[in-house]
């Protein structure tokens, strides 16, 4: 998409939110070898930010610096998950994983479309969105939100500094007061673990787990227009 379109005036830059740092996400922006900016971002900060709860999220941005679409699921005109477990020989806890995302509501042909009107069009595209619709669109945090917020970033703090079962018990209370907060799960499960998918002792979901719970087809809210 980014060769397909750089070339009209769109930049794309990544973001890895991995608390791990650069050792755990850059084997895997060496082996994508990106020609766009590619960061990593270890404190979490653009979830913060931007409202970012899940992966893959994309915001949009004009060039005089402002949001003209908050965030929400991005996909680059296919599915690059899907794209890797049809090429290679999986487990079958994998094979599961597959099967739920095959079952979630995605739409990569539309959000392709939308981002190929923005460049055409620019503020005049349909989904260019006016400052009131973009604050609308990014509801303010509830008390218990702020408070998970609270207790992932103290969470990385003690992780960084030694204390992992301090941290685990913070990554906990993260995940009862913001259960729909898949970027906290995701890292906590993975820092115990190394993948999503095996259950650990130290929390009671797993990704695979928690998705089948609340059924996958809830797992990404719909693109609005």
């Amino acid at each position: 998409m980014r060769n397909e379109l750089h070339p009209r005036g769109l930049e794309i830059v990544t973001v890895a939110l991995d608390t791990a740092g650069a050792d755990a996400a850059r084997p895997w922006i060496e082996a994508a070898r990106p020609e766009h900016p590619s960061l990593i971002d270890s404190g979490h900060v653009i979830d913060e930010l931007l409202g970012v709860v899940n992966v893959p999220t994309g915001v949009w941005i004009d060039e005089g610096g402002m949001i003209v679409r908050p965030a929400e699921p991005a996909w680059p005109g296919h599915t690059p998950v899907l794209d890797m477990m049809d090429d290679l020989p999986i487990p079958p806890a994998a094979s599961a994983v597959r099967d739920e995302i095959k079952r979630m509501h995605i739409n990569p042909e539309r959000y392709l479309a939308m981002i190929q009107d923005w460049v055409a069009n620019g503020a005049a595209s349909q989904y260019a969105l006016s400052a009131e619709e973009v604050i609308a669109r990014s509801q303010p945090r509830s008390p218990d939100t702020a408070r998970a917020a609270a207790h992932f970033e103290l969470g990385q703090h003690l992780h960084r500094h030694g204390d992992h079962d301090a941290a685990v018990d913070h990554w906990r209370q993260a995940h009862r007061l913001d259960p729909a907060n898949w970027t906290y799960k995701r890292q906590a499960w993975n820092l115990e673990t190394g993948d999503t998918v095996t259950q650990s002792s130290a929390y009671e979901g797993s990704w695979l787990a928690d998705v089948q719970a609340i059924g996958a087809e809830h797992y990404y809210p719909e693109i609005q227009p």
